[in-house]
Formats: structure tokens, C-alpha cells, sequence
């Protein structure tokens, strides 16, 4: 139970101490509540005018530090909740008023009749008008005051009509009321924007993965040389740690004693751990091997590696909020005409018209055609069917607005470890360069001696073994080669497994032969001083990513790689592949500037990855796609995440994409055409013809554009193309 927050920035902790993130005091999680609790009321009751348009379709916005991005997450989770809350009240209100309406009652054939019964629905559709409505009755004062009238201002118009059309209705005016039509649109609205909430809450999470891949503890080396467990907070530049085996290194700093390797690929990129020694720089989050490090500690708070990328992360998840929904765009211009026809509707029958209650009654009649039912639902409804049908394949989308873009997507840019690779080392091939030996010899001699390392190297050549059924042997005189290999005696054979370099160093010459050349590592085996055979061994790639790249190059779309390993790896597996391109030797941060590059040239970007290294790069991407087998961070940085780790459901998910939106279109058309004819004739163009449509036939013709949308979306089950 992590029971102490950083009051700035709003991560939780397990123990007192400092946040290692801006050295702010930690306090108990319940003193920040209660601290909190009466901004949390305002929020949640006043909030809700704050351009919630902008809120719903923009998930982030620029914040300077962390408190801010906490606030803002925080306002976002009290909307959603509030939003829920307000929708199943009206809810539970809307029955009776279903029940007690004529209009419903004429349909179903009962009547439902008692003194009071107007008196009734008209107190039951005031408190859905006032309390469930008011978030829109206060967004349309921020709208306006923006100058950007949009579906705030279109719903706060049309509820607003409906209500005091019907309320004069009851209390004597001549027509009939809207009461029903005026509960379901808000019911309709509310749920729309409970479920837009709910889908602009994960990006702040990213940022509270990254903070929890810090331990805790360390062990400060004091200055007489004793052992201390302190908070990780606490630490200061400086000072010594001490980093056991297994451990994850508390701060960024350089090794003063010890040597080991390294686990650094979750950070940055590098698919081998790397080795470390005295002198050499390391990472604060990475995983210490098998050795014990000494470390003086030179980057703590905002000055390590992780603090950096948090901010590279945060950024870049800013500056992807701009875009603008089509259904806002439809909603400004259903506005402007609806306020346009409707001004002019009721001007010209006050004026010319037989009575007062006629120009109110077409007044009400144009606005309750032009409600948003339809456009509410248009793409809530398309985007809840997508997101089911890519739920089932193994597509989950976390950012809607990222998933339609993706029909845009001209280039695709993979992390390749554990990406296209399946980011763990194998046997590649064995070359034999002595006929007196077997590949089956070769392996057992090479298990035998590896068989007690951890080292990824070993633990592949020891799993292939394995697989291939091999018994390993008893081994005399072992002994580690300090920096070259490991040698042992089997069979009355000296026999060594050595580098490349150890080899070049001891005169042992490597033929030139293409069976032992790429990308990968080199592993020698020496009978005494004799070399007799090499294993190759290279990061395995995925079998989906050969046909994954076809897929994408036959849409037309680039298909490029970006890592942390070497040159001459990258451009193996780019070879392997028939990428388009690669970027080697890159760095989470030269990663969100690669990005950048293309976006530049005109690019629409997708990255592709699977590690804490990509999360820069996925937040600032058009659209972030992560590998389900990945980290958290990966994921909760990415848009949309691909559960099976399948690379070739890039290609589903775009196919997809284009469907999804192929659907939208249709029912912003479905849900404002009828508009066309039907408020001309709401408006009593053809009054002298004999057509004028009543509102009654006004509400039947909203909810047939309604249904329709509502059929015209689940059709998008029945897509086969991909």
C-alpha cells in the first residue's frame, strides 16, 4: 500500500522521505486529501464550464511541472465521475418521464392520466434540465466566450428551447411539450461524455510507471566503510552506494569499484547487458548482473536520465493535443444555422405569423430537429464498435482520436528489440572449421562450460542445447577468463569459449566466411589453442515482422527502424527485413528527434515499441503503438497497444482504421442531412403548400436519424478486409 504522495507532482511512495522527482517532502496520502477535499467539490461542480469541448477532444494540455499535469489529471478523473453520476440520475428520472409523456403513450397505445400529471413531468424534467444538464448550461458560456460555439452551445440551446417551450406548454401556452425528447438528449450527451472522460485518463499514468522504476532503498556506503539502507530521496551527488547482484542501480553515477553487466535495455535500447567497470557510467532504474558495484552517485531528482525522459514523455504527450474532432466541426456549423433559421424562423411569425405561441412553437420545432441525438452518437457509436471488434483481435486502443488518424499513416517506424526482434539472443548457426567435430559435440562442450552462468549468452547456447537433447558433461579445471571467456577441461581437452577479440589476441586467426559474418555476437570454441568451430549468435527475428513489412510496403507506407544497438546490426536486420530505412546507435531522446525529422518532412508517423526507451518517441509519434510483451511505461505512453505482440496487426489496425472512419463520415451525414429538407420545412417554408412539419413529427424525424446512425455503426462488424 503506497500510503505517502508527493504533494507537487502527485506520485505515491511506500515510506517518508523526499520525491526524487523535485525533492519535495512526502506527506501521508490522507493529509493531501484532506487538504484537497474542498478543491476537490469545486472542481467537480464548477470545472465542468472550463470549455469542456476543448477538455473532451484536447486529452492534454500545457502544463510547467508536474503539480500542473497532476491537477489536470485529477480534474479529468473528478469530470468523469461526475459526468457517470449525472447520467444515471437522469436515468432513473427519464422512466417516468418516458412513462408519463402523451407522445410516448400514443405510440405504445396506454394512457396513463391523473390530476397533477403535467404538474409532474414538469417538476421530474426541471431537475433532469438543471442538475443533469448543467454542464452544458455553463460550457456554453465558455464556448461563447471563445468565440467557438460547438456541441456545448448546440446542446445548452436545444435542452434550453425544449424546456422552456414545453414549461410554457404546461402552464398555458397552446402546443405540446418536449419533455421526453429534452431528458434522452441529455441522458445521450452525458454518456457520451462520461465515455470521452474515461479515454483521456491514461497518459499521466505513463509518467507514474516511469517514477516506479527507481527502488526505493539503496545502500550508502558511509565514510567508515559501514552499510546503510537509506531512501533512494535521500541520496545526494556524491555519495556511494553500493549495488548488489540483481539490483536496480538507485541513481545515475559512474562505478567506482567492482565490475558487472549491466541490464540497460529497458532504458535504452541495447539488447545486450552491458559490461561495466570502474570509471564507466550508469544509468539510475537499470538492473545490475551477477557482479557487486560500487557506485558514486552524479545525477539525483531532475538531474538523472529517467527525470529526463519523464520530461521528454511529457511533452511530447502535450504537443499531441490539438486535433479537432470532425463531430466538433459538424456541431459549430449545426450551430450556427441552427441559431441562424431559428432566429429568423421566430422574427418572421412574430411579425407575419397568426399568434405568439405559433412563432415560439416553429422556433421550438426547428431547434428540437437540429438537437445533436444522432450527432451526439455518430462516432461514439463507430469508435465503441471498433474498439470491440479490435478488443477481440488483440488491438486495444487507448487514444480514439489516434486510432482514426491511423488511415493517415505514411510511414511506420519499429524499435527493433523485442519490436521486430524477439529481444532475447539464440543460436544462429554453428560453423564448423574442424571435420573431426559435430554440431552436437560443438554443443555440448559449449553448454557444459556455460551451463552455470547467467550471462544471455550462455543461457542461449545452454537452451539450444536443451532442445536439441543434448546431456551436458563434467567439467575439469573451470576457469573464467577475466574479460575473454570461460575454459575447462573435457575429455582430456583443453577447451576455451572466447570473443572475437580474446581470440585476435591470442593469434588465433578468424576466416572470412559469410556463415560467420552479421550482425550478431561471435562465440569461439578452441580445442587446445586449435579453433574448431564458431557459434553465431543474433537477436532472433520475429517471424511476423517478414510478413508484417510486406503487408505495410503494399499499402504504400515506409517501413523504418530505430535502436539503441550497433550500426552493423541495425543494417542486418534492416537487410533481412527490406526496410526502408534504419537510424543505429540512437538514444531515447535522438529517438524523439528522429521522429520529429520525419514529421517534418511531411511524414505521418507511427512508432512502433516495447521499452521505456521508445516512450519519447511513442508520446510524440501521430500515433504511439506499443507490443503487448513490453514494459507498462511502453504501453501507457502508446495510443493504441498491440496485446499479441503480433507486428503484422499494424496492418489490421490501419485497415481497420480506414473502415472506422469510412463509417464516421457516413453517419455525420446520416445524422445532419436530413437537416436539409427537414428544417426548411420545420421553419414553414411551405406553409402555403400545406407541408409543416409539427414538432412531434420534428422529434420522430431526430430519432429516425438516430437509429440509423445507430444501425449504420454496427455494420461495421461485418468488415472482412483485414
Amino acid at each position: 500500500m503506497k500510503d505517502y504522495v508527493c504533494p507537487s507532482c502527485g506520485m505515491r511512495y511506500d515510506a517518508p522521505g523526499v520525491c526524487p522527482m523535485d525533492n519535495t517532502a512526502l506527506v501521508r496520502s490522507s493529509e493531501k486529501k484532506e487538504s484537497h477535499s474542498c478543491c476537490a467539490t469545486v472542481q467537480s461542480e464548477d470545472k465542468h464550464a472550463h470549455h469542456h469541448s476543448g477538455h473532451l477532444h484536447n486529452p492534454t494540455h500545457s502544463h510547467h511541472n508536474h503539480k500542473d499535469h497532476h491537477d489536470h489529471h485529477k480534474h479529468h478523473e473528478l469530470m468523469m465521475v461526475d459526468f457517470k453520476k449525472r447520467f444515471w440520475g437522469s436515468i432513473l428520472l427519464t422512466i417516468p418521464i418516458l412513462v408519463l409523456s402523451p407522445l410516448v403513450q400514443d405510440i405504445f397505445g396506454f394512457t396513463i392520466d391523473f390530476m397533477g400529471r403535467d404538474y409532474l413531468l414538469f417538476g421530474l424534467s426541471s431537475v433532469v434540465f438543471f442538475w443533469g444538464g448543467w454542464p452544458f448550461l455553463k460550457g456554453i458560456f465558455s464556448e461563447l466566450s471563445q468565440k467557438r460555439p460547438g456541441m456545448m452551445t448546440l446542446i445548452a440551446l436545444a435542452i434550453s428551447v425544449a424546456y422552456f417551450y414545453s414549461a410554457a406548454v404546461v402552464f398555458g401556452l397552446e402546443g405540446r411539450f418536449f419533455f421526453w425528447e429534452l431528458a434522452t438528449l441529455i441522458d445521450v450527451m452525458l454518456l457520451g461524455h462520461w465515455i470521452e472522460m474515461r479515454s483521456v485518463l491514461g497518459a499521466s499514468r505513463a509518467l507514474e510507471k516511469l517514477a516506479e522504476l527507481m527502488p526505493n532503498s539503496a545502500h550508502l556506503v558511509k565514510e567508515d566503510g559501514s552499510i546503510e539502507e537509506v531512501m533512494v530521496s535521500v541520496l545526494k551527488n556524491g555519495d556511494r552506494v553500493l549495488v548488489k547482484a540483481g539490483e536496480k542501480i538507485p541513481a545515475d553515477g559512474i562505478v567506482a569499484e567492482g565490475e558487472s553487466y549491466v541490464n540497460e535495455s529497458m532504458l535504452t535500447g541495447e539488447s545486450l547487458p552491458v559490461e561495466k567497470s570502474k570509471g564507466m557510467r550508469v544509468i539510475g532504474g537499470a538492473i545490475n548482473g551477477d557482479g557487486v558495484l560500487e557506485i558514486t552517485i552524479t545525477g539525483v531528482g531532475r538531474d538523472s536520465y529517467l527525470a529526463r525522459v519523464i520530461d521528454l514523455v511529457k511533452k511530447a504527450q502535450e504537443q499531441k493535443s490539438k486535433t479537432e474532432q470532425l463531430a466538433d466541426v459538424a456541431a459549430r456549423w449545426l450551430t450556427l444555422i441552427a441559431i441562424s433559421v431559428g432566429f429568423v424562423t421566430f422574427a418572421y411569425w412574430f411579425f407575419y405569423g397568426p399568434s405568439l405561441a405559433f412563432a415560439i412553437e416553429r422556433l421550438a420545432t426547428v431547434m428540437v430537429i437540429t438537437c445533436p441525438h444522432a450527432l451526439g452518437l455518430a462516432i461514439p457509436l463507430v469508435n465503441a464498435v471498433s474498439t470491440a471488434i479490435s478488443a477481440r483481435n488483440g488491438i486495444l486502443i487507448r487514444n480514439r482520436t489516434a486510432f482514426e488518424n491511423s488511415r493517415k499513416i505514411t510511414a511506420v517506424v519499429f524499435d527493433k528489440t523485442g519490436t521486430l526482434t524477439r529481444g532475447r539472443f539464440g543460436v544462429a548457426r554453428i560453423r564448423l572449421l574442424n571435420e573431426e567435430y559435430t554440431e552436437k559435440d560443438i554443443l555440448q562442450v559449449a553448454a557444459s562450460l556455460e551451463r552455470n552462468s547467467e550471462h544471455p549468452i550462455a543461457r542461449a547456447i545452454v537452451e539450444k542445447a536443451k532442445e536439441a537433447g543434448i546431456e551436458m558433461m563434467e567439467v575439469e579445471d573451470f576457469q573464467v577468463i577475466k574479460g575473454k571467456g570461460v575454459s575447462g577441461r573435457l575429455n582430456g581437452s583443453t577447451i576455451s569459449l572466447i570473443s572475437k577479440k580474446a581470440a585476435e589476441e591470442m593469434g588465433i586467426a578468424l576466416p572470412v566466411d559469410s556463415d560467420i559474418s552479421g550482425a550478431g555476437t561471435l562465440v569461439l570454441v578452441v580445442y587446445d589453442k586449435r579453433l574448431a568451430s564458431v557459434i553465431l549468435l543474433e537477436d532472433e527475428i520475429r517471424e511476423e515482422s517478414f510478413d508484417a513489412i510486406n503487408r505495410l510496403k503494399e499499402m504504400g507506407i515506409k517501413c523504418l527502424m530505430l535502436t539503441g544497438d550497433n550500426k552493423q546490426t541495425a543494417e542486418y536486420v534492416s537487410q533481412k527485413l527490406g526496410l526502408d530505412g534504419y537510424f543505429a546507435e540512437v538514444l531515447p531522446h535522438q529517438k524523439q528527434e528522429k521522429i520529429e525529422e520525419l514529421k517534418k518532412k511531411g511524414e505521418f508517423v507511427a512508432m512502433v515499441g516495447d521499452g521505456i526507451n521508445d516512450a519519447p518517441a511513442l508520446a510524440l509519434a501521430d500515433i504511439g503503438i506499443a507490443i503487448g510483451s513490453g514494459t507498462d511505461i511502453a504501453a501507457e505512453t502508446a495510443d493504441i497497444i498491440l496485446v499479441n505482440s503480433d507486428p503484422r496487426d499494424i496492418w489490421a489496425l490501419i485497415s481497420l482504421g480506414r473502415a472506422t472512419y469510412r463509417k464516421m463520415l457516413q453517419n455525420l451525414f446520416w445524422a445532419t442531412a436530413y437537416n436539409l429538407f427537414a428544417v426548411p420545412l420545420a421553419a414553414g417554408v411551405l406553409i402555403k403548400q400545406g407541408i409543416l412539419i409539427s414538432p412531434a413529427i420534428g422529434a420522430a424525424l431526430m430519432s429516425l436519424s438516430t437509429i440509423i446512425v445507430a444501425i449504420n455503426a454496427r455494420l461495421l462488424r461485418f468488415h472482412r478486409d483485414w
